[in-house]
């Protein structure tokens, strides 16, 4: 329980060992996909490359791009798994489904190395958060099909006794919280808002009576923005750690530490790239741009230069806690950023500078039309009941600040009372969209 890191050797590696790991393995990587999958040697032959084209990290460049719609067309071109898959169906023990969301369900599946490996990732991410065998620990993430759903299993792995929670109403999630006094839950940013909230209006003194110390979230970009983290913090009167996961690839896959300055990613397992969106070559460290993952060890269905769809900042800094991986800030979704007025604008921008405006609750919605051919955004806020500026005073407020951070104002600004605004027991809905 003293020790610092779960796996010392390879968290602190340093840089260039570190990359002489990732050059080896991306070989391998690519091989293997090429060998053994049906799409990567067509998609590869396409193009004209191989694994002896791989000869310095920066080599994946020559190698083609894949996606959430490609991953969905090639799973529909052979049900159930497709023909990404590079191993028989007989040694796939596990698989996860996308929500849908933006389409068909997506399948991804794990081999039982996969699948160990990963909890084995999660037992670090836990680690790094300071969990430790004398913690107990909620999981309140779905398990029907998520990815997210198995991540218990790294807790247990830690030797934290678990309470395999899921999805259950708030209600009975609070009596679990009062009954078994649990230290750790891992839930979205807008589901802990909403539990707190529920908590404190039910009269539970969330400091007294629960025994929370430790909040992980994911799921949303709010525990990467300082001040939906520190609102919850507040609320709580516990620490938030934020967990970024994608069902294409694995669960959890970074997570930060103590320190709380980015997302350490677990590039042992993975590739790490992250590029602008218009020209497709690499931005430099703390420029924003989508985040590109190639698998590193992956058996069951190899990813080889995913666009993940999520805007991102990197840094190669060594952090203060002694850990060399690349640590990631998450700034939102590629699709549910909009464009207005020239300016590109993501919800998470949006949402920093609603939570830093005094007296209003935090809560916020968008809703994006078309207007001579533009498109312009209207947006509704909460406010305390015990406010005491007039509704204009906050309309100023909001529209003057929003204009300053982002560039660009909302053509029109709500004020509501607080809990006026729905709330999300899971990931909220913070757009809508009347364009389409």
């Amino acid at each position: 329980m003293s020790k610092k890191y779960w796996n010392e050797e390879i968290e602190t590696i340093d840089r260039e060992k570190l990359e002489e790991y990732q050059l080896k393995n991306l070989k391998e990587q690519i091989k293997f996909a090429y060998n053994n999958s049906a799409y990567y040697k067509k998609s590869f032959n396409d193009v004209g490359v191989t694994s002896e084209d791989i000869q310095a990290l920066e080599d994946i460049r020559k190698f083609p791009f894949i996606n959430k719609s490609i991953v969905r067309k090639r799973q529909q071109s052979k049900p159930l798994l497709g023909d990404l898959v590079a191993v028989e169906e007989e040694r796939v023990v596990f698989v996860s489904s996308s929500s849908g969301s933006t389409g068909i369900p997506t399948v991804s599946p794990f081999t039982k190395k996969d699948f160990d490996e990963f909890q084995n990732i999660e037992s670090r991410l836990f680690w790094g958060t300071g969990m430790r065998p004398n913690d107990r620990y909620v999981h309140a993430l779905n398990f029907s099909l998520f990815v997210g759903g198995p991540d218990v299993i790294g807790a247990q792995n830690l030797g934290a006794l678990c309470i395999w929670a899921g999805t259950l109403p708030s209600d009975r999630l609070l009596f679990i919280l009062k009954e078994y006094k649990p230290t750790i839950i891992w839930t979205t940013p807008s589901y802990a808002w909403y539990l707190g909230e529920t908590a404190r209006q039910k009269g539970i003194n969330i400091r007294e009576e629960l025994a929370i110390k430790k909040i992980i979230v994911a799921g949303e970009p709010g525990g990467s923005i300082e001040a939906t983290k520190n609102a919850i913090e507040d609320l709580w009167g516990a620490e938030v750690y934020d967990f970024y996961g994608i069902s294409d690839i694995f669960g959890a896959c970074a997570g930060v530490c103590e320190y709380k300055n980015g997302l350490h990613v677990a590039e042992d397992q993975l590739l790490v790239e992250v590029i602008n969106t218009d020209t497709l070559e690499p931005v430099g460290p703390g420029e924003r741009g989508e985040l590109i993952l190639t698998t590193l060890r992956k058996e069951a269905r190899p990813m080889i230069r995913f666009r993940t769809g999520d805007i991102v900042t990197y840094t190669d800094e060594k952090c203060v806690c002694g850990r060399t991986h690349k640590r990631i800030n998450i700034i939102g979704r590629l699709d549910d950023m909009f464009i207005s007025s020239g300016v590109n604008v993501f919800p998470s921008d949006i949402e920093y500078i609603v939570r830093n405006i005094e007296g209003l609750t935090g809560e916020y919605r968008i809703t994006l039309f078309t207007k001579n051919h533009m498109t312009k955004f209207s947006l509704e806020v909460e406010v305390n009941e015990n406010i005491k500026k007039t509704i204009r005073e906050i309309q100023d407020t909001v529209s003057s600040e929003i204009k300053a951070h982002i560039g660009v104002k909302p053509t029109e600004i709500n004020v509501l009372i607080s809990g006026e605004l729905p709330r999300a027991t899971h990931k909220a809905k913070r757009v809508i969209d009347l364009r389409r």
